[in-house]
C-alpha cells in the first residue's frame, strides 16, 4: 500500500484517493521571468516521477502544474528589458518546456496560467469578501483577514500570535493586521491591469494558485506539491483562501521537496553559486541530471556538486554497460522479485534512492547472467529497462549512450537566449573506428607494442576499448 509523508499531519499517511482509482494532483510551477534553475529542475523531476509511478500503479491521474505569468518580478524584468510582459513570459515559457523535454519530464495534463484565470481569481476574492474573510484596505488593495480564519498555521505549525508579535505593526498602514496578505493589487501606472469590482488591478500571488487549482480539480482534491520554501506563507495562505471561500477541506496530502544546496551551501544568486538547467547541460547529459536528482529522497536536501554529478554519470554508465548487447529489448516478462522490491521502495513515500539500489542489484545479476550466457539474461535486461523507465531513465540505446558526447544543440528555439559558447573537443566516431581497426591489424601482426600504444592513445582521449570473447572490440566514452 502506498504511503506518502503528509506535511499537514507530519507523518506518512496511507494514501486513499477521494474517488477510487482517480487522483487529482496540483503542483506549484514556475514564475516565468528567467531560465529554470536546478531547484526548479528538482520540482519538475520529483513530481514527474510521482506522476509516472501513480499511473503505473493503475490510477487515473489528473496532473495540474500552473504557470505564474504575472507578478512583481515579471513586471520589473519586463520594464528593465523595455518589453511587453507577455513577450517576456512567452519566451521563458518556451524555454521552460525545452528544459522539461531535455530532462525527460512529461508535460502535465493541465497547465493553467494566472493571466488566463482572472475571472476565477476575481470570483474567489468576491466569495472571501462575502464571507467577511477579506476586505478592501484604505489604499484600494484587497486583503485577506488572517485572524478570521481559525486554522491559520496548521500546515506550517506556526502560531499566528507568535508571528504577529514578530511583525512591525506599522509596516503597512493599509492592513488591519500585519499578517494580512494581498489578494488584489490596485493598478499602478504602466503596469498590466484587469477590470474588477474593486477597480483596475492584478491578482496577488497566493490567490492565483487557489483559483487555478480548484477550478481545475474541484474544491477538494488529493495531493498538492511544491518546494519546501513554499510551505509558508504560500501554501498556508492557499489553505486559508480556498477553505475560506468554499467551506470545504482543500487538500488531503501536502508534499514538499527539499532544498537544493551547492557544495553544502544554500543556492543563491548573492553567493554566486546559482546554476540554471541550461548551464549544467553544457557539461552533463540530461539523464545524468535526472539520475542525480533521483539519487536523493525528495524530502532530503539535495547537494549539488561536480562530484555528485560525476558519480551519477558513473552509475548510469554501469547500467548501460549491463544493458549493452540488448539494444533491441522487446517487451518480456519482468522479474517478479525485483519488481516487488522496486514497488516496496516506491510505495514507501516514493523512496527513489532505495528503488535505484534495486536496479543496481538487478544490473549485477544481469552482468553475471551475460557472463554465464544464461537464458535469464534477456528477462533481467528487460526488467532493468522497464523499471528504469518508471523513473524516466535508461531509455537510450546502450551503445548510443556509451558513445555519445554532451549534446550542445538541445535548445534550438530561436526565441530563447540560449546559445552555447562551449565547444567540446573529442575524437570522432570515424577516427575511433579507424584506430580500432589499426589496433586489430597490429594484433594480427603480433605488434603488441603498437596495439597497446593505440589503446593508450584512445584512453587519453577519453575512449575506453573493451575486447569481447568473439574477438571484436567495443568502445565507449569515459
Amino acid at each position: 500500500m502506498l504511503k506518502i509523508y503528509n506535511t499537514l499531519t507530519r507523518k506518512k499517511d496511507l494514501f486513499q484517493p477521494r474517488e477510487p482509482g482517480k487522483i487529482g494532483m496540483y503542483v506549484c510551477g514556475m514564475t516565468v521571468y528567467d531560465h529554470c534553475h536546478i531547484g526548479h529542475a528538482r520540482v519538475m523531476v520529483v513530481f514527474d516521477t510521482v506522476a509516472r509511478y501513480l499511473r503505473y500503479s493503475g490510477y487515473k491521474l489528473t496532473y495540474v502544474r500552473n504557470i505564474t505569468d504575472i507578478d512583481d518580478k515579471i513586471i520589473q524584468r519586463a520594464h528593465e528589458n523595455g518589453e511587453d510582459f507577455r513577450k517576456l513570459t512567452g519566451r521563458f515559457i518556451d524555454a521552460m518546456h525545452e528544459d522539461e523535454r531535455a530532462l525527460s519530464v512529461l508535460p502535465p495534463d493541465i497547465e493553467p496560467r494566472a493571466t488566463q484565470s482572472i475571472a476565477e481569481i476575481i470570483a474567489m476574492i468576491a466569495a472571501l469578501i462575502a464571507q467577511d474573510l477579506a476586505y478592501v484596505g484604505n489604499n484600494g488593495d484587497v486583503f485577506y483577514a488572517v485572524d478570521k480564519f481559525k486554522n491559520y498555521g496548521q500546515l506550517s505549525g506556526k502560531n499566528p500570535d507568535d508571528l504577529q508579535a514578530g511583525e512591525r505593526v506599522d509596516i503597512d498602514q493599509a492592513k488591519r493586521n500585519p499578517l494580512d496578505f494581498v489578494l488584489w493589487k490596485m493598478a499602478k501606472a504602466d503596469e498590466p491591469a484587469w477590470e474588477s469590482p474593486w477597480g483596475l488591478g492584478r491578482p496577488g500571488w497566493h490567490i492565483e494558485c487557489s483559483a487555478m487549482s480548484t477550478s481545475c480539480l474541484g474544491n477538494h482534491f488529493d495531493i498538492h506539491g511544491g518546494g519546501m520554501d513554499l510551505q509558508f506563507p504560500h501554501h498556508e495562505n492557499e489553505i486559508a483562501q480556498s477553505e475560506g471561500a468554499t467551506g470545504e477541506k482543500f487538500v488531503n496530502i501536502w508534499m514538499h521537496n527539499g532544498f537544493v544546496r551547492v557544495d553544502d551551501e544554500k543556492m543563491s544568486k548573492s553567493l554566486g553559486n546559482f546554476f540554471t538547467v541550461r548551464e549544467v547541460l553544457k557539461q552533463y547529459k540530461p539523464e545524468i541530471i535526472r539520475f542525480f536528482i533521483l539519487s536523493s529522497h525528495y524530502r532530503s536536501p539535495l547537494n549539488y556538486s561536480d562530484e555528485q554529478l560525476n558519480d551519477a554519470k558513473v552509475a548510469l554508465d554501469r547500467f548501460y554497460l549491463a544493458l549493452r548487447g540488448f539494444d533491441k529489448i522487446e517487451e518480456a516478462s519482468i522479474e517478479t522479485g525485483y519488481k516487488t522490491r522496486f514497488k516496496q521502495a516506491m510505495d514507501d513515500d516514493f523512496n527513489t534512492p532505495v528503488a535505484l539500489s534495486v536496479l543496481f542489484d538487478l544490473a549485477r545479476e544481469l552482468n553475471k547472467a551475460k557472463e554465464n550466457k544464461t537464458a535469464k539474461a534477456r528477462e533481467l535486461a528487460s526488467s532493468l529497462k522497464f523499471l528504469g523507465g518508471l523513473l524516466g531513465i535508461l531509455q537510450s540505446e546502450p551503445d548510443a549512450w556509451l558513445k555519445q558526447t554532451i549534446e550542445l544543440s538541445l535548445f534550438t528555439n530561436s526565441n530563447t537566449f540560449f546559445s552555447p559558447a562551449v565547444t567540446v573537443s573529442y575524437v570522432s566516431e570515424e577516427s575511433i573506428e579507424q584506430k580500432i581497426q589499426a589496433r586489430l591489424d597490429a594484433k594480427k601482426a603480433k605488434n603488441w607494442a603498437l596495439a597497446d600504444q593505440i589503446r593508450n592513445e584512445l584512453k587519453e582521449q577519453g575512449v575506453i576499448l573493451e575486447d569481447t570473447p568473439n574477438r571484436t572490440t567495443r568502445w565507449r566514452r569515459e
